[in-house]
C-alpha cells in the first residue's frame, strides 16, 4: 500500500492501457504474408522491425528526427529484407507508411480489459486522485488510441514528449509540474521496470510496476524484480495500493 497520499497518478500507454506490442506483431505479419520476394525469414523480419521501431524511436526522442522521420528510417532498412525496392522521395515512404502500416496497426489496437474497470473504480473514489496519461508516444497518435477506447473522459492530461519538450525519464519532474503536484504525492504506473518504476523513483516519485508477464522489448518473461517494489499483475488491483486517504 502507498503510504502517503496520492494527489496524481501518472499511467504509461503501450503496454499498459493498449497491446502495442501485439498490434505491431500481427501488422507486420500481414505486410510479411504479402511480399513474396522477401529475402529472410518472417521471424527475422519481425525482429528487424521491432528492433528498428526501437532504434529509430530513441532518435525520435532524443530530438534527432521528426515521428514521421522516423517511421522513414526504419522502412530505409526494412524494405531491402522485405524485397522492395525502397523510394527515395519522403512522400512516397510516408504513403507506404500510411497505407501498407499504418492502416493495419491502427485496426490492431486493443485495450487490456483491465483498463476500464480500474480507471471507473479510481473515477468513483470520493478522494480519489486525478489521473493523467504520460507517454513517450507521438500526441496525435496516443489521443487517438485513449479515444479509441473511450478512455480520454478519464484522463485530466494526455502529456507526450511534444507537450513537455522531454521524454520520459527527463520528463517525470516538468509532468509533475504541469499536474500542479509535488513528486511525493505522485505515482507512476507502468509495463516497464526500468523506465516506468526506477526512473520514476528516482525523480521521487512512486513507481508501480504492472507485471504483465512480459518483457515488452523481448518479448519473453518479466524481468526479475526487487521485492521492495510495488507491483500488480493488472490494473483492477491498484486501488487496492492506494492509501485509506485516497480510498
Amino acid at each position: 500500500m502507498i503510504a502517503s497520499m496520492a494527489n496524481v497518478i501518472f499511467f504509461d500507454l503501450d503496454g499498459t492501457l493498449v497491446d502495442h506490442r501485439s498490434a505491431v506483431w500481427e501488422t507486420i505479419g500481414q505486410i510479411i504474408q504479402a511480399a513474396p520476394n522477401a529475402t529472410a525469414s518472417p521471424e527475422e523480419l519481425a525482429t528487424l522491425w521491432w528492433t528498428l521501431e526501437a532504434r529509430h524511436m530513441r532518435e525520435y526522442l532524443a530530438g534527432q528526427c521528426s515521428f514521421a522521420e522516423h517511421h522513414r528510417r526504419r522502412l530505409r532498412s526494412f524494405l531491402p529484407m522485405l524485397g522492395e525496392p525502397v523510394p527515395e522521395s519522403p512522400g512516397l515512404l510516408d504513403t507506404w507508411i500510411t497505407e501498407r502500416y499504418l492502416t493495419v496497426f491502427e485496426e490492431s489496437w486493443r485495450c487490456y480489459p483491465d483498463v476500464q474497470p480500474c480507471l471507473e473504480t479510481l473515477k468513483q473514489l470520493p478522494h480519489g486522485p486525478r489521473l493523467a496519461v504520460l507517454t513517450n508516444g507521438d500526441p496525435e497518435q496516443q489521443r487517438a488510441k485513449l479515444a479509441r477506447f473511450g478512455l480520454l473522459e478519464y484522463f485530466e492530461a494526455v502529456l507526450t514528449p511534444t507537450d513537455l519538450g522531454a521524454a520520459k525519464p527527463a520528463a517525470y519532474a516538468t509532468a509533475c509540474r504541469r499536474m500542479r503536484t509535488d513528486p511525493a504525492q505522485a505515482v507512476n504506473v507502468g509495463d516497464m521496470l526500468e523506465s516506468d518504476v526506477n526512473a520514476a523513483a528516482l525523480a521521487g516519485i512512486t513507481g508501480i510496476w504492472l507485471d504483465r508477464g512480459i518483457d515488452f522489448v523481448t518479448g519473453g518473461p518479466s524481468p526479475t524484480a526487487d521485492e521492495t517494489i510495488p507491483r500488480i499483475e493488472q490494473l483492477t488491483d491498484l486501488p487496492n495500493h492506494l492509501s485509506p486517504a485516497n480510498a
